[in-house]
This record gives structure tokens, C-alpha cells and sequence, in this order.
């Protein structure tokens, strides 16, 4: 009985135990790891969230509080800042401009760059590649490029004010919407498209029925990436929005608000913050959809 327990004792695999030291080092180095990371987010959390705060805190103070103790609390709070900036009909009307905007160029920077990555994600023709490469090549033409050329254009066609505004930032929004949503309709199973044509389903039918619906999460992201590209617009409606402030976008609006109170920096602060908090909260609220949208297009 014995030697059957020792003979199985030497038969049975050696297994190697670390040390403690070396446990306790692997154990340390990851903690150090983790204390690393955690100090690099809040590092970064602090950089991108200072300035807002800032801002938002500087809304709040009086000119004479501001120029005396411009890094601690508002002292007294003047809610009233945000108040005159919210009883002002300009600042309304300028955020209607940059939510009709907004909204007209989504919808088409969504419609037009699913329509036209359809073809270039699920038919196979000649020049195919060809066509994608043109719309990546978009990319490297930055608006402020061609926005003196575009700008004579629209002159020419005889566009102008906010419909002249919305026309470019579809076009100028379609390149990057393709290149998301190419390899995310690429990744649907083809059977399921073979399915709907042998129930008579036609291709503009499966578009509209069956493709749109899957596709929604990388809509959703190009959409909001759009939307926040169009509220924050600043060079084209510069060159096309000029003349009546009621006519003017937001961004646009501030500039416009602070020369007519460039030494009321306080009413600066409290209306940029103003400008700024509804793209803020739309991306905030959003911001899961945009992660599951890249996460499809990155696994298509």
C-alpha cells in the first residue's frame, strides 16, 4: 500500500510553484500598473474637463470677481449672466439656425452615405475600388482648403444663407460616413439577401426594409458624428452667414456676441457655455450607440 502511494506520488507531474517574491513582484508590478493607468485617465479627464468647467464657473462670476480671483469660486454667483443670455431672442433664433442645420445635414450625410455605400459594400463591378478610393481621397481635402472655390460655387448657383450652408457639409460628410459604413454592410450575411430576393423582396426593397433596420448602429454613429460636426461649424457659415446676426448659426453667433461685449468677458463665458452644452449632452447621451456602431464597422 505504501510503496503503490509512493510510486504514484513519483508518477504524477511535477507542478512548479513561483515563489513568494516572485507572486508578491508579479502582484506589485500590476498594481503599479493599474495606480499608472488610473493616474493617466484622471490626467486626461482633468485636461479635457478644466476648461469646460471654466467656463461654465466663469458664467457665474461678476467682471470685478473674474479679474481679482480669476481660479477660485464665483464670489458672488451671478445666475443673472445666463439669465440675460437666455431672455435674448438672438441667442434662440441662432440656435434654431444650428439645430435646423444640424438636423438637414444628418439627415442627408445618413441617407446619401448608406445609399451610396450599399453598392460599394454588397455588388461586385468594375471600378468599384476605384469609386471608394475617390471618396477616401475626400478625406485629405480638409473644408478649409476649398472653402474660397466652394464659396464662388454656391455664389454661382445662386445659393445662399443656410441652404447653402447644409449643401457642402453633406458633401463634405460623406467621405468618412462611406468609410464607416462600407465594411459594417459588408459584414450582413449574404444569405439573408438571397433570401429576401427569392421572396420576391427587390433590391431597392431589401434596401429600404430589410437593410436600413440592421444597419442601424453605424447610422446612428455617422449621424451623431455629423450632427456634432455641423452644430460646431465655423468657416463656411463665416464666409456665407454674414450680415444679420438672426441669420447667423451659433458658433458664428459667439463671435458676432463678443465683439458687441468684448469687456463683458463674464457674458462670453456664460454664452460660448451655453452654445456648447447641447452637442455636449447629444454626444453624451449617444456616446454607447457610437461605440457599438465602430465596434461593427471594425469587425466587418
Amino acid at each position: 500500500m505504501t510503496a503503490t502511494a509512493t510510486a504514484t506520488t513519483a508518477s504524477a507531474p511535477h507542478k512548479s510553484v513561483a515563489p513568494p517574491h516572485r507572486r508578491y513582484a508579479r502582484g506589485e508590478g500590476a498594481g503599479r500598473a493599474n495606480w499608472l493607468s488610473i493616474c493617466v485617465a484622471l490626467v486626461g479627464v482633468a485636461v479635457t474637463l478644466g476648461p469646460i468647467i471654466y467656463l461654465v464657473v466663469g458664467g457665474l462670476r461678476t467682471q470685478q470677481d473674474l479679474s481679482t480671483n480669476p481660479t477660485g469660486l464665483p464670489s458672488p454667483v451671478m445666475w443673472s449672466n445666463y439669465g440675460d443670455i437666455l431672455a435674448n431672442d438672438v441667442f434662440w433664433r441662432q440656435a434654431a439656425n444650428s439645430l435646423l442645420v444640424a438636423v438637414l445635414t444628418t439627415a442627408g450625410v445618413v441617407l446619401f452615405g448608406t445609399m451610396a455605400a450599399y453598392p460599394l459594400a454588397r455588388y461586385r463591378f468594375k471600378g468599384r475600388e476605384g469609386i471608394f478610393m475617390i471618396f477616401t481621397t475626400g478625406l485629405m481635402f480638409p473644408l478649409s482648403v476649398a472653402v474660397l472655390p466652394l464659396y464662388l460655387l454656391l455664389k454661382d448657383l445662386g445659393l445662399s444663407g443656410l441652404p447653402a450652408l447644409i449643401v457642402p457639409q453633406i458633401a463634405f460628410g460623406l467621405p468618412m460616413t462611406i468609410i464607416i459604413l462600407r465594411p459594417f454592410l459588408r459584414a450582413l450575411p449574404m444569405e439573408l439577401e438571397e433570401a429576401a430576393f427569392m421572396d420576391g423582396v427587390s433590391r431597392i426593397g431589401f434596401f429600404w426594409r430589410m437593410l436600413l433596420p440592421l444597419a442601424r448602429p453605424g447610422m446612428v454613429t455617422v449621424g451623431v458624428l455629423a450632427f456634432i460636426a455641423s452644430w460646431n461649424a465655423y468657416l463656411l457659415p463665416l464666409l456665407l452667414l454674414t450680415g444679420d446676426p438672426r441669420g447667423m448659426t451659433l458658433p458664428l453667433g459667439i463671435t458676432t456676441f463678443q465683439g458687441q461685449y468684448a469687456s463683458a468677458t463674464t457674458l462670453i463665458m456664460a454664452y460660448t457655455s451655453l452654445a456648447m452644452i447641447p452637442a455636449l449632452v447629444f454626444f453624451l447621451l449617444m456616446e454607447r450607440r457610437i461605440v457599438d456602431g465602430l465596434t461593427g464597422a471594425v469587425k466587418g
